[in-house]
C-alpha cells in the first residue's frame, strides 16, 4: 500500500471489507467495479471461503476478470517455505490455493518473496500497466464541473454531433436546391470543332459528341483545386473531349480523304 501511494494511487484494500454477507459482498463488488486496477498479492493462505466453495479472494479476482479490470497478480515465488502459521493447515485449503494459484498463472503475474521486494515489483508493475493501460483515475472536487457546466458540455456536444452528421450528409448529397440540376450519369450534348491539316490549307470538321456530368467533372475538378480561368477550364474540356473522339474523328478525316 505504501508503494501505491508512492505513485499517487488510493488502495482500496479488501482485506478491509470482511465478506461477511451478501450485501457486504455486493459493496466489495461495487468497489472492484469503480477502481482502475486490480492487485492480487497471493501468498501461503487460499482465505476465508464462501457459500460457494471459493474464497473471497478468489471470488473478487473472478469477479475483476468478469468485468474487464485491468489485474496484475504478484505470487509468492516459494510459497513451501512460508512460515506454518502464514500458510493453509488442512490439505484442502492446500488443494484449492494451489488450484487458484496455477489458474491465476495464466494470466499476468509477478513473483515475490519479500515485503522489500513486494513493494519494488508492484511498483514497476502498476507504472508499466497504467501506462499501457490508461484509466479515469480520480479528480478533485472543485475539478469536477458543476452540474450547469455539465448540461452546457452536454448540449456543445449535441451539437458537434449534429453538425457532423451534416457535413457527412453534405459529402454525398446534391447542395440544397441543386435537385432540379442536371448530375451524375446524365449526358450533356458539346459541339465541337476541329482542324487537320497544315496552317495554310487547313480543313475543318464540326461535330457532337456527349459526356456525362460525372466525365465532365472529373476531367475539370483537379484544375478547381486551386482558382481556375475560363481558359483553363476549356482546356480541361477540350481534352475529355479529345480522349473520347479520338477514334470518331481519325475515321472522319479517312473519310474525307
Amino acid at each position: 500500500m505504501h508503494a501505491l501511494l508512492e505513485l499517487d494511487c488510493l488502495p482500496a484494500g479488501m482485506e478491509l471489507f470482511p465478506a461477511a454477507n451478501s450485501s457486504q459482498w455486493e459493496l466489495i463488488k461495487k468497489v472492484i467495479s469503480e477502481s482502475d486496477y486490480y492487485i492480487l498479492i497471493l501468498a501461503g493462505r487460499y482465505g476465508s471461503v464462501g457459500p460457494e466453495g471459493l474464497s473471497y479472494t478468489e471470488m473478487e479476482y473472478r469477479y475483476a476478470l468478469e468485468i474487464g479490470k485491468p489485474i496484475i497478480a504478484f505470487l509468492h515465488k516459494e510459497p513451501g517455505k512460508i512460515a506454518a502459521e502464514n500458510s493453509e493447515n488442512s490439505s484442502d485449503g492446500k488443494d484449492k490455493l494451489a488450484e487458484f494459484r496455477r489458474m491465476v498463472e495464466t494470466r499476468l503475474c509477478k513473483h515475490w518473496s519479500n515485503p522489500s521486494e513486494l513493494g519494488s515489483v508492484v511498483s514497476r508493475s502498476l507504472v508499466q500497466l497504467i501506462r499501457n493501460t490508461p484509466a479515469l483515475g480520480w479528480v478533485r472536487a472543485d475539478q469536477v464541473p458543476d452540474k450547469e457546466a455539465t448540461h452546457e458540455l452536454l448540449r456543445l456536444r449535441r451539437e458537434v454531433d449534429s453538425l457532423k452528421a451534416e457535413l457527412e450528409n453534405a459529402r454525398i448529397s446534391a447542395p440544397k436546391g441543386a435537385e432540379g440540376l442536371a448530375h451524375g450519369n446524365e449526358a450533356f450534348s458539346f459541339e465541337y470543332t476541329f482542324r487537320e491539316g497544315d496552317y495554310f490549307n487547313p480543313n475543318y470538321f464540326r461535330l457532337r459528341t456527349e459526356a456525362t456530368w460525372d466525365e465532365i467533372f472529373s476531367s475539370a475538378a483537379p484544375e478547381m483545386i486551386h482558382e481556375a480561368d475560363e481558359t483553363t477550364l476549356r482546356g480541361s474540356v477540350n481534352m475529355l473531349i479529345a480522349r473520347k473522339e479520338t477514334a470518331r474523328i481519325k475515321a472522319v478525316e479517312k473519310k474525307q480523304e
